[in-house]
Formats: C-alpha cells, structure tokens, sequence
C-alpha cells in the first residue's frame, strides 16, 4: 500500500492509498507533473511527503539565502544553484527538495538534457535546510545525514528558532555554531560566506 506522508503546519497527516504497489519513478514524476502547486518529496523506502507551502517569514528568510548564494555563485561559474523548488533523485532512491542547493558544473553537465529536466539523479554538493516554526529539528538531522551519506560535500541546518547552525561535511562530526554572524562555504565554496543578519 502507497502511503502519502501529508505535513500541515500543525501535524503530519498520513494518507494510504488502495494501491498495492509503490509509485515508480516515471507515476512519481506524474504525480508531481499534475500536483505542480504542491512541495512533494519521496523517501527511499517510497513514502511520499507532500508538504504545505512556508510561512511568509520563512519564504522571506530562504530567499535572502538563495540570493546571496546566487550572486556568489554567479561570480565564481564553478557550478549552479537551486531554489526550494528543485527536487533531485538521491543514490538511495530518495527524491528531495532542499531550501537551498549547488551543484558542480562538470556534474550537472556530465547528465542528459532529459535528466536534468527531471529530478536530477544526483545529490548536491551543496545543501542548506532552513528550519521553518512547524519543522521537527531531528527529522531536519536526519535528511542532513542522508544527504552526506548520498554525496554532498557540505550541508548547513539553519535552525532559526535557536539561533544555531548545524554544519554537516563527510566522515567528521557535525559542528554546530552558536548565533553566528557568518557562515564560510570554505573550501567547497571558496569565498562564499553566508550573511546571517538576513536569515535570522
């Protein structure tokens, strides 16, 4: 049976489908083609998760983010950004959506035109998880993870509500600084640093 995960902003909803089998990848990408106003995710064990839209202030925030990492990425042209509303296919088989993401040029060069005009099957090099009121911090950890162990290089957990960020990169524990006023993207981005006046 197919379960859809639904998160409101309250409390998560699931809902089980008649269906026997779980989605393949091309009804998972259908669903998604005929549900474009909704943020859906997939996990590797096919759990669908359709998410309700940000709050206001938390779109606000995560756009300050896109675009500061935008004007960088821009300026250095050793790879290409994503906003919340890219979704790629992980190694595991999850499909997710990070707040923010980058991407090596030779990586997202090295796919198909028709790979990249679906949920890319890569991970990122790059991810940022902004933690909106509604989000449960540890399941934010958990993707974390599962982006590191699916290949990205450096991922931050922004965690608004307690002013800390949790910088997650392979084989080493994760760091978590306390109210920073910057977050370097050093070495992966080099010169990058995050503003966080904006984001808090």
């Amino acid at each position: 049976m197919t379960t859809l995960l639904i998160k409101t902003k309250l409390n998560p909803i699931t809902v089980q489908l008649s269906d026997s089998q779980q989605m393949t990848k091309e009804q998972f990408y259908h669903f998604c083609q005929i549900n474009r106003d909704l943020h859906i995710e997939r996990t590797a064990s096919g759990e669908v998760i359709i998410m309700s839209p940000a709050f206001s202030d938390t779109g606000n925030r995560n756009f300050n983010l896109a675009v500061q990492l935008g004007i960088w990425a821009e300026q250095d042209g050793s790879g290409i950004g994503f906003d919340s509303s890219a979704g790629f296919t992980l190694p595991n088989g999850a499909t997710r959506s990070p707040d923010v993401s980058w991407v090596k040029l030779e990586r997202w060069n090295a796919l198909s035109l028709e790979e990249q005009n679906s949920f890319a099957p890569l991970c990122p090099d790059f991810v940022v998880e902004l933690r909106s009121a509604s989000d449960s911090l540890q399941s934010l950890q958990e993707k974390m993870q599962e982006y590191i162990a699916n290949g990205a290089l450096l991922g931050w957990l922004i965690d608004r509500k307690n002013c800390k960020v949790h910088i997650y990169r392979p084989d080493v524990p994760v760091e978590i600084l306390e109210n920073p006023d910057l977050i370097s993207g050093d070495p992966l981005l080099p010169g990058f640093a995050l503003e966080m006046g904006k984001v808090w």
